[in-house]
């Protein structure tokens, strides 16, 4: 963390500090009620750290975007943050007459949430720090502010105006999930131990591949572990027939057109590519595992099968950094979860420093009964994906110290 000031670095006592949190929840679809309030518990821990430190905290974040079903204000995220933060106010307004209030009569030890970001239409615009400075919502809130404090890392892959505009005019600095899911991330990509192995599943193949071709081109991964969709799509590269139920998935998905890059990765990296052994199918609701020597079937691929579960868990055993995003079946569905399970529990009981991310990765981790033995548990998603592309993150770059 030489590039980064973080909570350690500054005196808070009587400062005003805005910070940037991402308490974007998942939304029951018809109450609007949040399910998973994880990341609203994550992120107490830095408001309640300046909160002691007798800062007077301005909370921005945002939740869905506008037209979506998701997107509504924060009545519901105050209720749930009070669980776990004291002395939290709530205003309906973010740049106008009550919010400037609010912020004025905030005394130390006390924290305010704002309304939810997105309901300005500047804050999801892509601009320069500098641009975003200029714009309503940095100009009217940063004269009353002492620090500005990301923690955000999981929305920091966007360039958007609460993320990077308060950096071009205020100290920065990084709050702890931010800093949390920067140490992780150097531990697995800028300097990891070996031998280092990604084991990557899901149905993201744009954003998937980055990850496999930047991972394996600059030497960051030893070995690449496959499954979900993305290892059918390399089984299909690489000249098997996996029956047409499947192929006409693939297609549906929109998979079919990365076949051709996954054959030039395989021509590429193929020593250090392990695809699926065997297949787990659903043959009317029950799990029936394939040898891959026996495909085609005309039944769903739903996970990977008990040999490929037993090859990859020797691999996890042997290695020093794990990396998992994105499970390696459908999950969800109990007959279907052994292969994501096992192979959890595999990397939870080897000498390997883990990080886990991607979608449902926490409730996944959970049924394995490994959450607490993962090294780290990313709450990120397109943050975390950028990241271990080697793309860099706006959010990010604009809390580095410049030299």
């Amino acid at each position: 963390m030489a590039n980064f000031r973080t909570l350690d670095d500054f005196e808070f006592n009587g400062k005003t500090v805005i910070l940037r949190v991402d308490i974007n929840s998942p939304l029951d679809p018809q109450t609007l009620e949040i399910i998973d309030d994880s990341r609203i518990r994550e992120h107490s821990e830095t408001i309640n750290e300046l909160l002691r430190k007798n800062a007077k905290v301005v909370i921005l974040g945002h939740q869905g975007r506008k037209g979506d079903p998701d997107f509504s204000d924060f009545s519901r995220h105050y209720r749930a943050m009070l669980k776990y933060v004291k002395n939290l106010k709530y205003v309906n307004d973010i740049v106008g007459v009550n919010a400037i209030n609010a912020i004025r009569e905030l005394k130390p030890g006390e924290a305010l949430l704002l309304e939810n970001v997105r309901m300005l239409d500047e804050e999801t615009e892509t601009k320069t720090a500098e641009e975003h400075a200029r714009g309503v919502l940095v100009s009217t809130l940063a004269p009353f502010a002492d620090f500005f404090v990301n923690d955000a890392f999981s929305a920091s892959h966007r360039a958007h105006a609460s993320i990077i505009g308060f950096t071009a005019v205020l100290p920065s600095v990084a709050g702890r999930v931010m800093e949390r899911e920067l140490r992780a991330l150097e531990k697995v990509v800028d300097n990891p131990s070996k031998p280092c192995l990604y084991v990557l599943g899901g149905a993201k193949a744009k954003e998937t591949f980055k990850v496999i071709e930047n991972v394996l081109d600059k030497g960051i991964a030893d070995k690449v572990l496959l499954g979900g969709m993305i290892a059918q799509v390399f089984h299909e590269a690489a000249g098997f027939r996996l029956g047409s139920v499947n192929s006409k998935l693939i297609e549906e998905k929109g998979l079919g057109k990365f076949r051709e890059a996954a054959s030039k990765i395989l021509g590429k990296h193929s020593q250090n590519i392990m695809l699926p052994y065997d297949y787990a199918v659903d043959v009317d609701g029950e799990r029936v595992e394939y040898m891959v020597s026996q495909l085609p079937v005309e039944h769903p691929l739903k996970d990977i099968g008990s040999e490929t579960i037993k090859v990859f868990s020797r691999e996890l055993q042997k290695a020093s950094t794990i990396v998992f995003n994105g499970p390696v079946g459908v999950f969800e569905e109990d007959a279907f979860a052994k292969g994501t399970l096992e192979l959890y529990r595999a990397a939870a009981s080897s000498k390997a420093f883990s990080v886990v991310g991607g979608g449902h990765s926490i409730s996944a981790l959970e049924k394995a009964g490994v959450y607490d033995k993962i090294g780290f548990v990313s709450t990120a998603g397109g943050a975390l994906i950028s990241y271990l592309s080697g793309e860099k993150l706006p959010g990010v770059e604009a809390l580095k110290i410049l030299q």
